[in-house]
């Protein structure tokens, strides 16, 4: 029973809630970049690079079965076929969707964070015009010695 309470508290936190909203958000955003990427990008990629599609670039390292009846140039279908492929394109494209959504975090990290602290001149409050406490401190000590 002390665990079922345990676990209840601390699933109950803030900081446990925050991360679920957090990964939900995150897996809906990871589908906007995907799209961004996939596309977008890699589409405008492939035009500027004499029309290569990236995402059906890869290189054939398992037989082929012979109940294949499929194109030998389509990736996703010897994919499913079970054939071993080596599908460089597919990781590209992969990596590039991650720089642009490590990028794009970065960006709301970067913002998020100049929102919440305050420029050094606002934050520090000014200098006291006049002596420092310490100053007036030792005034205070002297006029009692000479006393």
């Amino acid at each position: 029973m002390a665990l079922l309470s345990e676990f209840k508290a601390f699933i109950s936190r803030g900081n446990v809630l925050d991360l679920a909203v957090g990964v939900i958000i995150g897996a809906a955003f990871g589908k906007i970049v995907t799209s961004l990427t996939e596309d977008l990008i890699m589409p405008v990629l492939g035009l500027v690079t004499g029309g290569i599609n990236f995402s059906n670039k890869f290189v054939v390292l398992g037989a082929v079965p012979a109940t294949y009846k499929g194109s030998l140039e389509d990736y996703a279908a010897l994919k499913a076929a079970g054939v071993a492929l080596f599908g460089y394109g597919a990781f590209i494209t992969n990596v590039i969707n991650f720089l642009l959504m490590a990028f794009v975090i970065f960006l709301l990290v970067r913002s998020a964070n100049k929102l919440m602290t305050k420029p050094a001149e606002e934050a520090a409050p000014p200098p006291p015009s006049g002596p420092s406490e310490v100053d007036l401190l030792i005034e205070i000590r002297d006029a009692l010695k000479t006393k």
